[in-house]
């Protein structure tokens, strides 16, 4: 697609890749901006039903690429602001289950673009880190949320400050990883896991990360009237009576997304 950014498509599912492999997959303005493309492509092309996240060669990113600096005229909470923010907004916001394949590490505003992903596969060997104290600086792209929700305080405050490597067994244990799979099969087993999310009604989908998404900050009761109003649209849809007749008919639904 572009020099920073590889899209591809194996069936339902796109596959982003950062493709800046020399530099660890570093975020640059350049790789910022044609992410950004990459996601809102995906998200508008009706024959593309999950994503795929990931890097090109030995790491899914190292995080900002330091050697760019900050060109942005607000500096970094302008490029945090301007910049990271509609990419992971993107990803959130996307009615499209989106999976990271982290191979090799994910650190720094890599760990917080892994993260964001609604699910995360991690190669066997991967670590997730969180580095920013070494460099002294706060963990940036959400991450104290994420990992403060993910962890508890206590846990998340001891494994950023002491920079810890989190390895790809021990992210599925904590729940910041939903599986691992062998690094020579990672992004297959994350394309093949997507097809199989693809099989599956879309609007259901969407609705279900927009409702869980919302649950994480919302009361009890705020959260009930969102899945109210999400099933009553939902019942409505021509995806939910193909659901019920495949049901009684004892054959696999055909969802369109309608």
């Amino acid at each position: 697609m572009t020099e920073t950014v590889r899209y591809e498509q194996q069936d339902a599912v796109a596959i982003i890749s950062l493709d800046r492999p020399d530099s660890l997959n570093g975020f640059t303005d350049a790789l910022r901006a044609d992410l950004h493309n990459a996601l809102q492509r995906a998200g508008n092309d009706a024959a593309v039903r999950a994503v795929v996240l990931t890097g090109e060669g030995r790491c899914f990113s190292a995080g900002a690429d330091l050697k760019a600096g900050f060109d942005n005229v607000g500096g970094v909470e302008g490029q945090l602001q301007d910049e990271y923010r509609p990419t992971l907004e993107a990803i959130a916001e996307m009615p499209k289950p989106v999976i990271a394949a982290v191979n090799g590490f994910a650190a720094g505003i890599g760990l917080s673009y892994a993260l964001q992903c609604d699910l995360v596969v991690m190669a066997d060997e991967a670590f997730l880190l969180s580095p920013f104290t070494t460099i002294s600086l706060v963990p940036d792209g959400g991450a104290n949320w994420m990992l403060v929700r993910h962890l508890g305080y206590h846990r998340a405050y001891q494994l950023s400050i002491e920079s810890t490597r989190i390895p790809a067994s021990k992210c599925v244990e904590l729940g910041l990883a939903n599986r691992t799979a062998p690094a020579e099969t990672l992004l297959a087993d994350a394309v093949a896991w997507g097809n199989e999310l693809a099989k599956r009604a879309p609007l259901s989908l969407a609705a279900t990360k927009k409702a869980m998404r919302v649950a994480m900050d919302a009361d009890w009761g705020a959260a009930y009237d969102l899945e109210a109003k999400l099933q009553g649209e939902l019942l409505a849809s021509d995806d939910a009576r193909e659901g019920v007749d495949a049901f009684f008919e004892k054959r696999a639904p055909e969802f369109k997304g309608t």
